[in-house]
Parts: structure tokens; C-alpha cells; sequence
């Protein structure tokens, strides 16, 4: 279900913020953060609350692909921001 109006999907709009990042950088390495998980939780949640109907699911399988090609993204772009900067920079 897509939130056009920007009132409840502000996770799934804005995955990878300054408290993720933090969050995701201070993690051990066995730990797994995914900023999506909510997006994915109501994504599994109505697939069960419809049994199993993928038709009927669409809207939450797209938010989550959403957030997670926005948090990818984000990350790309940290990364080449970090590589970019020198040893004296």
C-alpha cells in the first residue's frame, strides 16, 4: 500500500539517515541491519493476512523495493564520497 501523502512511509521514503548510518556503521559484522525490515514486515503481513495472494500485495512489495534501491543507492554514494577523500583531506 503506497503512501503518496508522505504521512507514514518517512522510513521507507528516507532508509539510509544520519541514525542508520550510525546504527549500521557501529554493528559487529556478524550483525545483519536492514532499514527496510518495516517495509518487508508489512510486505510478509499482508501476504498473510490475504493467503498468500501475491496480486493483492503489490503496493507493499514496491515500497520495499523502493526503500531498499534508496538505501542502496545511498550507500554507493557514501562510499564513492569516502573514497574520494585523500589520506589529508
Amino acid at each position: 500500500m503506497s503512501d503518496s501523502s508522505g504521512n507514514g512511509a518517512d522510513s521507507a521514503k528516507t532508509p539510509w539517515n544520519p541514525k542508520v548510518r550510525e546504527k549500521f556503521e557501529t554493528k559487529s559484522k556478524s550483525e545483519y541491519l536492514d532499514p527496510c525490515q518495516e517495509a518487508a514486515a508489512k510486505s510478509i503481513r499482508c501476504l498473510h493476512r490475504n493467503g498468500g495472494d501475491r496480486g493483492m500485495c503489490q503496493d507493499y512489495f514496491q515500497a520495499y523495493r523502493d526503500c531498499k534501491k534508496i538505501w542502496l543507492n545511498k550507500r554507493q554514494e557514501d562510499k564513492r564520497k569516502a573514497a574520494k577523500k585523500g589520506w589529508f583531506d
